[in-house]
């Protein structure tokens, strides 16, 4: 049992379940003080990330480990997709 928690991430885990209002949380704490996207930018972004093939959970980009909702909502975030990243508005999903 403690291997297994050593050698996988928390945040890849299908245990790992984050109700809305937990996420919602999360995003108002990581944007405070910081930059954020247009709603329609963040919502152009947050649907190229649920239907990228590195979404897992519903929550989880897997390039990066990150939760999409709160990576999506910062100005300066990027893709993380390998070589060519989603957001970009010329890029093709």
């Amino acid at each position: 049992m403690m291997e297994q928690r050593q050698n996988h991430c928390k945040g890849c885990m299908e245990s790992v379940q984050i109700s809305s209002e937990k996420l919602e949380r999360l995003v108002e704490i990581a944007t405070r003080g910081r930059e954020s996207v247009p709603d329609e930018e963040y919502a152009r972004r947050m649907e190229q990330c649920q239907q990228c093939p590195g979404l897992q959970y519903g929550t989880t980009c897997r390039y990066c480990g990150c939760l999409i909702a709160v990576r999506a909502r910062l100005q300066d975030s990027v893709c993380p997709f390998p070589l060519v990243p989603k957001w970009d508005s010329s890029a093709a999903i």
